[in-house]
């Protein structure tokens, strides 16, 4: 049994990467979707109709394997579907309005650290050197990433700085609250109930802006591209998440996911023709490094227990 534990931990660290990969192809999408004229309520609302019949499946068929929920287990799910999924993602829209795309993810980097710092204090759990190390390195490679980017200019710079920072500290408290809970009741049930749940907050927030149901009828290429959003930058990514954070904790899978960011420059220039500099380049190498850092910690922690 021992020796299969790093095999574990690289194959979550794998899966955190890939997903972090995919959920981050969602700004391609979107911005793919946005030459047909549709707006991030429409976008949002789409991908999350796509997305919730998979969820549905994926959650009754969970069910039919496991035990029925306690009703304080059902009550946390509902509070994860809600600030992970939902209000996350509300509040990143909003402060999107008065801050750069290059702020607001340099803002939402932060997350990893909340995740570290939360866990080390509320669950006494230490933080090794390399992981600082290696935080700090990635966090070193987004800043070269998404400098050129920085615009701090106008009179709401800090109402929407502290809309993202919303956004991200309450991405952090749903990681690590999923953590804990993720072991307990299965991680494929609790993302599919979790985003059931954050789906019916975004269509009742659609019908509260007072937007037509007949308006959710878009052109093919639309309806198309929101198929890909749901299943491919939705539902495998959070599901892979979800099963990373059970095999390698909340703190190591943000972390793994770092590197999904910088995955969206080479998308980028693949899909939409975006240019990629030598400053960028050397930023995504950064994130790569501090990658290998840690998963060498992980390989290495894991052979002195052998030994």
């Amino acid at each position: 049994m021992p020796a299969a534990l790093p095999s574990q931990q690289r194959s979550g660290l794998a899966i955190a990467a890939i997903g972090a990969v995919l959920f981050s192809a969602k700004a391609i999408v979107a911005k793919l979707m946005y030459r047909y004229s549709v707006d991030a309520v429409m976008v949002i609302t789409l991908r999350m109709l796509f997305a919730v019949p998979l969820f549905m499946a994926i959650g009754w068929w969970q069910s039919r394997r496991l035990p029925a929920l306690s009703w304080a287990d059902r009550a946390r799910v509902v509070f994860l579907g809600f600030i992970g999924y939902y209000l996350s993602s509300f509040m990143d829209f909003l402060g999107l309005q008065y801050i750069t795309a290059g702020l607001e993810r340099l803002i939402l980097f932060l997350t990893p650290s909340f995740v570290l710092l939360a866990t080390a204090l509320l669950f006494r759990r230490p933080i090794a050197a390399r992981q600082w190390i290696s935080l700090l390195l990635a966090y070193a490679g987004i800043v070269l990433v998404f400098a050129h980017d920085l615009d701090v200019s106008g009179s709401q710079v800090w109402l929407g700085g502290a809309l993202v920072l919303g956004s991200a500290l309450t991405y952090g408290i749903y990681l690590i609250l999923s953590g804990e809970l993720v072991q307990r009741i299965g991680s494929l049930r609790l993302v599919a109930y979790a985003m059931c749940v954050s789906t019916a907050c975004c269509v009742l927030q659609y019908l509260a802006l007072g937007r037509p149901v007949a308006e959710l009828a878009q052109p093919a290429p639309v309806m198309w591209l929101s198929l890909v959003n749901a299943v491919f930058c939705t539902v495998l990514p959070v599901s892979m998440t979800m099963v990373a954070v059970a095999r390698i904790g909340a703190p190591m899978a943000s972390q793994a996911g770092m590197v999904g960011p910088v995955s969206t420059l080479f998308l980028a220039f693949w899909l939409l023709d975006e240019p990629v500099s030598g400053v960028q380049l050397a930023g995504s190498a950064l994130v790569l490094g501090g990658m290998y850092l840690l998963s060498a910690r992980k390989r290495e922690a894991a052979g002195q227990r052998q030994t």
